[in-house]
Order: structure tokens, then C-alpha cells, then sequence
């Protein structure tokens, strides 16, 4: 599972979830098979962490909520203090604390017939929240992955805008299964001139004579977590630059990591089946992670 690789835990097999605020348990939670979600991909999401009881980074997770939703045309009817009590009572009903991932979704709502037409709908939008006890393998954050360039590109923005967090997983799901194919644990997408864009679910980075790259975000997500590592570097007068490179810069390059909120920073030790540096954790990725976890326990201290 790479980045996504998890410590399994018992908990989750009866957790409360909520779809729109009313509780289920886990094998009671479910939607219409009319939900714009099901039948067309149609809505949003959102995924972040609670540490130590604080809901990390939220204000950026919910402002990327209601910009994806605006460049949909989806009116998400609750407010963001209604969305963010309503998270509050699933962490709450849950009993829960630490080490906690918790995906939102926002879809268009029920449809009266299938239909992709986002006028023609019988309902206010629908919003799940998923709770889950989830711990990263922190061997992952020191062994690191197996990376691989795949040959799915990421789209321009106006054919399915990359930079959305879509429901419309297709493009990053072809490309996990064609890193599968080609035997690597994560791929490496181009965007439609051939430069580095992004992975399929999470954030590339490289590191070069003591420079970080990071593509120019142009043909992706716009990470969270990709987002505070450019912060990082800049506070800490680290060079860091979001710019074109391509594969042959990658292959060269001292260092690579990747980002997501689940793993936080995660090195890449492997790279198109050859060995990444010295094939461990570099210098800069250690001191990156570092860096990112002390600003985690400073939100957290904040609150």
C-alpha cells in the first residue's frame, strides 16, 4: 500500500459515521444508490487528521472544501462551523483522540433518474464523514517507496481541472494501476508537456545540491501538505523552488520524497528500478520531516 500502508485496528469495525448529521454505525452507513456520488463521481472530499484532539489544519481543508465545490457549481448548504461541529460530535461519539483519519464527502445530492445533468436533482447535497483509527506504518517514513513514472498524464484545467479534489478518481486510479503493473508502490505522473506533475495520491518533491523542486502545481492537487512543506522551506531558508524539471532531472536527483496528509513525508528510495541515492533516508527528507511534525505540535499547542 506505499504511503497508505496502515496499522489495522480493531475499533473501526463498529465506528459511528455521519451522513448527513444523523449517526450509523460502520455496516449501517450507507446512500442512495441515486446519489450523484454513486452513479456519476459527482462531488467532493476532503481528508484530514485529528492529533492529540486537534483537527490539523483544518481552516486550509475546508477553504479547498468550498473552492472545489464554488468550481463545481455545488452549494454546500451548511456553513463551515456547521460542518466543523458536526465533525466535532463523530469524533466525539466516537470517543476519539489521536491518531484518527477522517474523509469528508460532499456530493450534488439524490438524482430522480441517472442523469448527469447537475440541474437535475431531488435533494440537498449529501455530506458523509468517516472517521477511521488510522496509524501510518512509520517504517514507511524512513525505508521509504518504490516510485515509478507512469504513463496516464494528469489533464489540463479545462478538461478535468487536476487541481479539484474530485469524487472523479479515474485518472489517479489508472495510474495506481499502472504503477502496479510496471512494479512500482506509487506512480509518478507527467503533466501534457512531458514535466514532472504529481503522484497518483500524493506530492512529489526531489532534492538537488541542497535544493528542493516541486513541480509548478499547475496540473495538481493542491495539496495541503505540499503547501506547508514549501512554508517550511521558505521559513527555514531551505531553497525550494515549484518549477518545470522532467524525468531526467529525477533521475539524478540527490533526494526524492513524496507528501500527503496521511503519511506526512515519505521518502522515495526507488526510483524507475533504481536505487534513489544511497537507497535510505536522506539528510534533507530527515530534517524535512522533522521540521513538519514540530509544526504539528505547534497548531497543536496553539489550540
Amino acid at each position: 500500500m506505499g504511503t497508505h500502508e496502515y496499522v489495522a485496528d480493531i475499533r473501526n469495525d463498529d465506528v459511528w459515521i455521519s451522513i448527513n448529521k444523523n449517526l450509523f454505525r460502520r455496516n449501517e452507513a450507507k446512500i442512495s444508490v441515486f446519489d450523484s456520488g454513486f452513479l456519476l463521481g459527482d462531488g467532493i472530499w476532503e481528508s484530514f487528521r485529528l492529533h492529540k484532539g486537534v483537527l490539523v489544519f483544518i481552516d486550509d481543508h475546508l477553504d479547498r472544501l468550498f473552492r472545489g465545490a464554488a468550481s463545481i457549481s455545488l452549494d454546500i448548504p451548511y456553513s463551515r462551523e456547521e460542518i466543523i461541529s458536526e465533525i466535532k460530535n463523530v469524533i466525539s461519539s466516537n470517543k476519539m483522540y489521536d491518531d484518527v483519519h477522517i474523509r469528508l464527502i460532499m456530493t450534488r445530492g439524490l438524482k430522480p433518474t441517472p442523469y448527469q445533468a447537475p440541474w437535475v436533482i431531488s435533494s440537498l447535497p449529501t455530506m458523509v464523514i468517516i472517521p477511521e483509527y488510522k496509524k501510518a506504518n512509520l517504517d514507511r517514513s524512513i525505508k521509504g517507496i518504490s516510485l515509478v513514472t507512469v504513463d496516464v498524464i494528469r489533464g489540463t484545467q479545462n478538461s478535468q481541472d487536476p487541481r479539484i479534489n474530485s469524487l472523479s478518481k479515474h485518472n489517479c486510479i489508472s495510474a495506481c494501476i499502472d504503477a502496479e503493473k510496471k512494479g512500482g508502490e506509487e506512480g509518478l505522473m507527467l503533466d501534457i508537456d512531458g514535466n514532472v506533475s504529481t503522484c497518483n495520491s500524493t506530492h512529489f518533491f526531489m532534492v538537488k545540491n541542497g535544493e528542493v523542486w516541486t513541480s509548478t502545481g499547475e496540473f495538481c492537487l493542491e495539496g495541503i501538505t505540499r503547501q506547508k512543506i514549501i512554508d517550511i522551506c521558505k521559513e527555514n531558508k531551505i531553497p525550494c523552488f515549484e518549477k518545470k524539471f522532467t524525468i531526467d532531472d529525477v533521475k539524478i536527483a540527490d533526494e526524492a520524497f513524496v507528501t500527503g496528509t496521511f503519511a506526512g513525508i515519505t521518502p522515495v528510495n526507488n526510483f524507475d528500478g533504481q536505487i534513489m541515492g544511497d537507497g535510505s533516508r536522506g539528510p534533507m527528507v530527515e530534517k524535512l520531516q522533522k521540521l513538519y511534525i514540530n509544526t504539528i505540535k505547534d497548531v497543536c499547542h496553539a489550540k
